[in-house]
Parts: structure tokens; C-alpha cells; sequence
């Protein structure tokens, strides 16, 4: 189970244009689109659901129960018939199940001249319960997690990116995603701590919590670094000795703001924005990730601002959670390759000039879907290429001659009568 369900929105774009509502999981390894619709889900009644039909898709076909990336294979009735999915999430009677499907993502590089196909897994989801009726993700989730079924892995495995991707939030809750991004050479990062001696998920390890200049005590803890998570979530310990020390160092009114469900919030000058006390976590080796912004600003009904709150919440797991606000403003670096974490400050509009170019490889292979003995590798991990792949331009038959590739693509996903939009 994924520990939360996500309660925001990744608009994903194309280098700076806007193309779908997507929602992303890391600790989820699938891709989930609804293939019919949500009944209920009365937000959703003035979006543009777009629904997938594999019948309608020419690259689609179902997944038989026989393949070895048939988690359900042993409970069918036939080895021949369609494998089903099904997920559960912590949050109260929310899951989905449907069918398994392979489809084929389109990639194409920035200049948009060049593109490359890979073969992925979709989960066609044909019942949606719980928060998916209130719409939480009308178009579909995005799982980036270890398994060997998720994008990264598949894209990985076909050698077309490194074993990596990063993301970038920006303050309007848009973003950008990169597959094969190892980052830049100035960022910070520190290890994934794996579970049970294997990378489940992107866990990493806290050494302490700093307010200011005082760094707060007995707040070492594992943190799970989730974007599908909207909001940061602390054991109760280390909550209490972290909210007590932000309480102390600012210079403002408490205030219980209804509707709200943060217990540290404050009347604000809705001339100026709060001035606060700096929020850092600290990895081994001093190194510091300093929160760009941990406030949810509250604002009145002419859209002036009268308070805001510390938006961290406490929870009974020993897990934290490192949400999507805490990650704002950074450049996040999944490089799953060498299993650690980076980030950089970021505005999200700087990095396609500092994205490395790589050569790709001659007479690269046709990627189709890894067969049951291929996905078979002693590491149950998907292999990690050297370099991207560059696929003929069927655009202009003149672009043959070799040359330097950006090893990060924009994904068009081809399903029925739309395109879904990655950045990678």
C-alpha cells in the first residue's frame, strides 16, 4: 500500500507548455489510467475526462496472466486471459482495479526533430472507489517506485535514459519531470536507506530538524520522500519538538483558523508576507536541505492575506513523510542508478540548459516489452544504460547522421485521441 493518497495535481509540462493533469506517486510502480468513467465524482463534472480504450490504441494488448510481471497470475482461471490489477491505499475505501495492458510510450528529444518509442505496462483502471470519486486524479496516476513494472524501469531497461528521473515543483503546483536526469554536478544528496535490504521505495535518513540557527534534538528519523503526498507528515515526538521550537521563534499571534487542519497557525499583515525562522533538514555529513517554503498562506475574500500556518502534520507512523510543499522550489533527483537523492534550488525554468548531452549508442536494438526470461536478473532491478538511445527522425529522413542527444524526453503517451505530455 502506498502510505497516502495524493490529494494534488501535477500539471506536467513540455518544456513551459501545459498538457495534462497528472498525478504522481513514487511509492506507486504503475501507470494508472481510468478507462471508464468515475460515477460520483462530482468534481469532476466540468474536467475533460479523457478516458483510454485499448481497442481504440493500435499499439495495445492485453497482458496475459502468464507473464511473469503478473503479480494476480496464480489467482487466474486461465494463464491466456487478461491479467488483472488491483491497489489499495491507506486512505479510507480508496483503490482501483482493471486490467493490465501494454502500450507504447512515444518520446521525443527538445528540439523535437528525433523520437523514440518504449513498451510499458498500463493498468486500464474499470473501478475507482473512495477518493477517486471526489476526483483526486481525474486523468489517471503516475507511479515512479522501484518495480520493475514503472516508466523509469521500463525506459531504463530499454536503454533510452539512465536509472534515474528528477522532478521540479513550482509555486503554482505545475512541474516538470525528466527521465534519465542524474542532476547537476553542484547538487547535495544523501543515500536511499533500502527496507528490509531491498529499494522499495525513496526512503532516506534525517539526522536532525533545524528552526533558525538552533538545530531541534532527538528529531534523527527515516523520512519516505513522496510527492504524493501534498504535505509533510512527522512522528508525533519529533512533531511536538520541532512545532514548539518554530512556535517559539516567531513573532506572531496564534490563531485557530476554521477548516484548517494545522495546529500552528497565525494572523498575518496582509501587507507583507511572514517573515519566519529558516526550516532545514540535515543529512550526513552536514549537508543541508533548506525548505523553501513550509507555510500555507490563508488568505480573506478580497484575496488578502490574513494568516498562515506551519503546514506539517503529526502522524502515528515512525515513517515521516517528505511532501510535495517541502520539495518546492528544489530540483529533486531520483538517481535510482546510485540509489541516493539529490536536489538543487531550482525555479523549474532553468534546467533545460543545464541538462548534460550524452552520445548515444550505434545500431541500438528495438526495445519491445522484456520477456519473462529477460525481466529475470539476479538484482530484480532494471538494468542501467550507459548512455540514451536516439531513434531514426521520421520527420526528416535528412537527420541520419549521428550527433549529441539530450538524454532527457518529452513522453508522449498514444493512447486513444489524446497525448500525454512528460518531461524527460
Amino acid at each position: 500500500m502506498c502510505p497516502f493518497l495524493l490529494h494534488w495535481m501535477l500539471e506536467v509540462t513540455c518544456f513551459g507548455s501545459p498538457v495534462i493533469a497528472f498525478s504522481v506517486l513514487l511509492c506507486l510502480a504503475i501507470i494508472v489510467v481510468w478507462c471508464s468513467l468515475v460515477y460520483g465524482a462530482s468534481i469532476m463534472q466540468d474536467k475533460d475526462l479523457r478516458m483510454y480504450s485499448p481497442a481504440e490504441s493500435r499499439t495495445s494488448r492485453h497482458l496475459p496472466c502468464s507473464h511473469k510481471l503478473c503479480q494476480l497470475g496464480p489467482s487466474c482461471k486461465s494463464p491466456k486471459q487478461p491479467c488483472p490489477y488491483n491497489i489499495n491505499y491507506y486512505s479510507e475505501n480508496t483503490s482501483s482495479s482493471g486490467l493490465l495492458v501494454e502500450d507504447t510510450l512515444y518520446l521525443a528529444s527538445s528540439d523535437g526533430r528525433t523520437s523514440v518509442q518504449a513498451s510499458v505496462i498500463i493498468g486500464c483502471g474499470r473501478r475507482q472507489s473512495g477518493d477517486y470519486l471526489d476526483g483526486v486524479a481525474p486523468d489517471g496516476l503516475l507511479g515512479l517506485g522501484f518495480g520493475d513494472i514503472s516508466v523509469p524501469s521500463f525506459l531504463a531497461w530499454a536503454g533510452l535514459v539512465r536509472d534515474s528521473f528528477s522532478m521540479c515543483f513550482q509555486e503554482d503546483d505545475s512541474g516538470r519531470i525528466f527521465f534519465g536526469d542524474q542532476g547537476v554536478s553542484t547538487q547535495q544528496s544523501t543515500p536511499f536507506v533500502p527496507a528490509n535490504g531491498k529499494y522499495i521505495t525513496y526512503i532516506v535518513e534525517v539526522e536532525r530538524f533545524c528552526i533558525g540557527a538552533k538545530c531541534v534534538g532527538e528529531t534523527s528519523m527515516q523520512a519516505l520522500v513522496d510527492s504524493g503526498s501534498s504535505f509533510t507528515y512527522l512522528p508525533n515526538d519529533a512533531y511536538k519538538r520541532v512545532t514548539l521550537e518554530f512556535d517559539r521563534q516567531v513573532n506572531y499571534s496564534r490563531y485557530a483558523f476554521l477548516g484548517y487542519p494545522w495546529e500552528y497557525c497565525y494572523k498575518a499583515s496582509p501587507l507583507e508576507l511572514p517573515d519566519i525562522p529558516t526550516v532545514a533538514l540535515m543529512f550526513a555529513v552536514n549537508k543541508s536541505f533548506v525548505v523553501t517554503n513550509p507555510l500555507f498562506l490563508i488568505n480573506g475574500k478580497e484575496g488578502e492575506l490574513t494568516g498562515f500556518c506551519l503546514a506539517v502534520n503529526s502522524s502515528e507512523e515512525n515513517l515521516a513523510t517528505i511532501g510535495q510543499n517541502f520539495m518546492t522550489g528544489h530540483h529533486m533527483v531520483f538517481d535510482r542508478e546510485n540509489s541516493k537523492l539529490g536536489w538543487s534550488r531550482s525555479d523549474c525554468r532553468d534546467i533545460d540548459t543545464s541538462i548534460p548531452v550524452t552520445t548515444p549508442p550505434h545500431n541500438r536494438p528495438e526495445n519491445p516489452l522484456p520477456t519473462n526470461e529477460q525481466q529475470s536478473n539476479p538484482n530484480g532491478h532494471a538494468v542501467a544504460p550507459a548512455v540514451a538511445g536516439k531513434a531514426p527522425n521520421t520527420m526528416d529522413s535528412s537527420a541520419a547522421s549521428p550527433s549529441k542527444v539530450v538524454s532527457h524526453f518529452c513522453l508522449f503517451l498514444l493512447l486513444t485521441q489524446f497525448a500525454v505530455i512528460f518531461v524527460g
